[in-house]
């Protein structure tokens, strides 16, 4: 288990090990990769997190344009091996979003379960909220501008 935040791991290691998870990321509505447990290559977590936050800013407009009163709680796909859990929940430091693959041991339920009281221990362990900072440089858009354009060869 990789964890950015230190306040984040007991919280985990305790889903962990009480949904019998396969894989777990834990990371912004943006993507930003919060703590991690399973993958073994780097680009696969990119990869999930991306992919993670693309599904549930598209499943949120749906609802919206769907007028569903209360959204959509989770993206659940359960496979004959394997099921995944795509769901998003709010902590003091933002909404977060949490991706669960579990084995043919657990089940939809189990993981709701232990999810949404995870969710709550991260609520309730989350430190202060500390000022926010400029995240870019100063430069940063010219620069990726100038990257892109060596890398593509069109200067």
């Amino acid at each position: 288990m990789r964890v950015l935040e230190p306040w984040v791991a007991d919280p985990l290691a305790e889903f962990l090990r009480e949904s019998g998870a396969r894989l777990a990321l834990v990371m912004t509505s943006s993507g930003q990769v919060i703590a991690q447990h399973g993958f073994t290559r780097s680009l696969d977590v990119m990869s999930a997190a991306a992919l993670g936050a693309g599904i549930l800013a598209t499943t949120r407009e749906l609802a919206t344009i769907l007028a569903a009163p209360r959204g959509f709680g989770a993206v659940v796909h359960q496979g004959v091996r394997q099921g995944v859990w795509l769901a998003g929940f709010d902590t003091p430091r933002g909404r977060w979003i949490g991706l669960v693959v579990f084995g043919h041991e657990s089940s939809v339920g189990l993981v709701r379960l232990f999810f949404a009281r995870f969710a709550q221990q991260l609520a309730a362990a989350a430190p202060a909220v500390t000022p926010v900072r400029d995240v870019l440089a100063e430069g940063f858009e010219r620069e990726l501008d100038d990257s892109l354009r060596a890398l593509f060869g069109t200067r």
